[in-house]
């Protein structure tokens, strides 16, 4: 077995002082030089720096982990590239732990994640109980809530403005000239299903308007399917707003297939995110934009201030959106 290459052979083979070795490896001030005769050596040994015993050294692993939910959803496998591409130009890598969809088990993940050191940890989807609360506090390790803000909190939180967004998708469907509105919700135990379900209510009754029927789709394709089939076939809904596209995508294919239903013309459809399969022909869903990359900029931004100690200037951001007009909803009249 060949014996494993050291910082002191790099040193030797570049001509180079061992601490200059470390300095090139851990981001600190070297010349242009140093670092060329020093990565040039450590290619040609083949040797890779242990990041881990240097971040025994620095008190820093340059790692943040990322609990997720819902991978279903492409919002957040968008969400997560967005969020490597952002931390590995600042020198972050991310370590990702999935949950199941309704944040069963978030603890010990979370959990588990304390124990790797990581710098932070950014909760995507999921929600934090009262115990682990406690326990992230307690181990001084920043964390922040993604896309699923909590009342009472003391973490930080990147959302999309969703009252304002699903009011404005009420008053697009009430200008439209719909008279029976449907609202197939996300899960209404989370912050964000509620807040949806909240903001499209307000928005009707602020128009004259009233919600003929609910259902709680439960961010499932199958139970959205169910949910429009029955707001269509039983509430005689002519407008439906679905809380997110993942969910859409099956009330579409439900309706226009299943159900027999033309969209827009018997029944308009509107999603929220506008993730990337939106824009396909076979759905070009009237949806909310969901600005993926404005969130995920503010959630880094905020960690990084998190991490480096400093109080962010509010722990409640918003991101607005914008509603996207294509062929599921009736456009509204002039």
């Amino acid at each position: 077995m060949s014996r494993k290459v050291t910082s002191q052979d790099v040193a030797r083979a570049a001509g180079v002082s061992q601490s200059a070795v470390s300095r090139v490896f851990s981001g600190a001030s070297a010349s242009k030089n140093t670092q060329a005769k020093v990565r040039q050596a450590a290619a040609d040994l083949g040797y890779r720096p242990n990041v881990l015993a240097r971040s025994l050294i620095t008190g820093q692993s340059k790692i943040i982990g990322l609990v997720v939910a819902y991978l279903d959803n492409q919002f957040y496998p968008d969400a997560l590239q967005r969020f490597s591409n952002a931390l590995h130009d600042l020198g972050y890598h991310i370590l990702i732990f999935t949950a199941k969809t309704r944040g069963e088990g978030v603890d010990d993940l979370i959990g588990r994640l304390l124990d790797y050191q990581v710098d932070g940890i950014i909760c995507a989807s999921v929600g934090v109980s009262d115990e682990l609360t406690s326990r992230v506090e307690a181990a001084g390790i920043p964390m922040l809530l993604f896309n699923r803000g909590q009342t009472g909190s003391p973490f930080a939180q990147v959302t999309s403005d969703n009252l304002s967004g699903s009011h404005k998708i009420a008053e697009y469907l009430v200008r439209g000239g719909h008279e029976r509105f449907g609202h197939v919700a996300g899960w209404l135990g989370s912050s964000t299903g509620q807040q949806r379900a909240k903001g499209f209510n307000q928005g009707l009754e602020a128009h004259g308007a009233h919600l003929s029927g609910q259902r709680d789709g439960l961010y499932s394709r199958e139970a959205a399917a169910q949910a429009a089939r029955e707001l269509v076939e039983q509430e005689r809904c002519d407008a439906l707003f679905v809380s997110n596209d993942h969910m859409a995508f099956a009330v579409l294919d439900e309706l226009r297939v299943k159900v027999g239903v033309k969209v827009p013309e018997e029944v308009s459809v509107v999603g929220y995110d506008d993730v990337p399969m939106a824009a396909w022909a076979s759905y070009d869903l009237t949806t909310y934009r969901q600005p993926s990359n404005r969130m995920v900029a503010a959630a880094v931004e905020t960690m990084i201030k998190l991490i480096a100690g400093e109080v962010p200037e509010t722990k409640e951001i918003e991101i607005p959106g914008a509603l996207i007009e294509r062929s599921t909803a009736r456009w509204p009249k002039e």
